[in-house]
């Protein structure tokens, strides 16, 4: 197997190889080119793409990012749920790592592949130089049988929350809907009404919101207009009357729905939770379509997660060592008792 590395802005130019594996592997709409261009033109810096051939077949390729001058770990802006690796199934992972280590420039010690999802494909077993770690745990709903059952199934509480919020906007005389931009023409301004919910809340305050004139917001703009061109794009909107409440971006291919982001107004009514109300109508017309097989939520669990689905599943990373006692070094230091302060989880190479 032979490996090649060019400058990640040649992507362009192996598109219909990256498209092609991704095809025959995962097949998930997160690493179709059209998510993948936008990335690179937003947030992408000086990654590098790696090109895997076996017998004059494309086997793998990943973009990847230097950490550090011995680290490299795959191109991961904080708006991409999975890492940008793809390999054909059946192939040694740690064979593929160790070959791309060789490839890529310097003297690389170690490389990982961050935010594995297991239903996509088969967690690596970790041996000598090839170790895999937990990421977080994520949910899904799978949409099967009626909406009244899988709304049967969910917690008490949660059903007479959303009841009694009915009633009390009834008996306002708040009228809600929701509906749901899908054209091209529609999505641009459908985002600048994202970036003005989400600059409502928290987010603002740290500087997390999506906001138009920003990379983020670019980014989201433009992979929407594509997403609604070729009929994947799904942006729901929900409203107390004239006032927009609630928003999730979403994917929708093959019988998947993947919530990119969600976003509620900070100034709505207390006591009413735009999100849930949001929700329960959005999954009655997805469990009533018959068109959606399951619903991704990509992130990590919380406990409003949970109040929806029991499904839950660990992504996880990937990282392989030049040798085996650099990963042997590293599970010793782990497990010796450390005393420093909290930080957010950056993946196995940073450790």
């Amino acid at each position: 197997m032979k490996w090649t590395i060019a400058p990640a802005a040649s992507f362009a130019q192996y598109a219909s190889q990256w498209r092609a594996l991704n095809a025959a592997t995962l097949a998930t709409p997160l690493l179709e080119p059209e998510f993948v261009t936008p990335l690179l033109a937003h947030f992408g810096k000086d990654e590098v793409l790696a090109h895997c051939e076996h017998g004059g077949e494309t086997v793998a390729m990943a973009l990847l990012t230097r950490r550090r001058a011995t680290a490299w770990e795959t191109f991961q802006p904080s708006q991409a749920p999975v890492g940008m690796w793809l390999q054909q199934p059946g192939l040694d992972t740690a064979a593929l790592m160790a070959g791309l280590m060789r490839a890529l420039p310097g003297v690389p010690l170690v490389v990982s592949l961050l935010q594995r999802d297991p239903a996509l494909e088969t967690r690596p077993a970790g041996a000598g130089a090839l170790s895999t770690m937990d990421y977080i745990a994520t949910a899904r709903v799978t949409v099967a049988g009626s909406f009244d059952d899988y709304w049967a199934a969910r917690g008490k509480n949660l059903r007479a929350n959303l009841k009694k919020q009915r009633t009390r906007l009834a008996r306002e005389g708040i009228a809600t809907r929701i509906d749901v931009v899908t054209g091209a023409s529609d999505a641009a301004a459908a985002i600048d009404d994202y970036a003005r919910l989400e600059q409502s809340g928290w987010k603002a305050g740290q500087g997390t919101a999506v906001h138009t004139s920003t990379a983020q917001g670019r980014f989201y703009r433009a992979l929407f207009e594509s997403a609604c061109a070729r009929g994947e794009g799904r942006i729901y909107r929900y409203w107390f009357g004239d006032q927009l409440v609630a928003m999730d971006l979403c994917l929708a291919v093959n019988g998947t729905v993947i919530i990119l982001k969600t976003a509620y107004d900070a100034a709505a009514p207390q006591g009413l939770s735009p999100t849930l109300l949001m929700r329960e109508e959005q999954f009655r017309a997805l469990f009533d379509g018959g068109a959606v097989r399951a619903i991704e939520f990509y992130g990590k669990v919380m406990e409003w997660h949970t109040r929806w689905t029991d499904e839950v599943r660990t992504m996880y990373h990937v990282t392989a060592f030049r040798w085996p006692v650099l990963g042997a070094l590293k599970q010793l230091l782990k497990a010796r008792p450390r005393r420093q302060a909290a930080r957010p989880d950056t993946g196995p190479a940073s450790d």
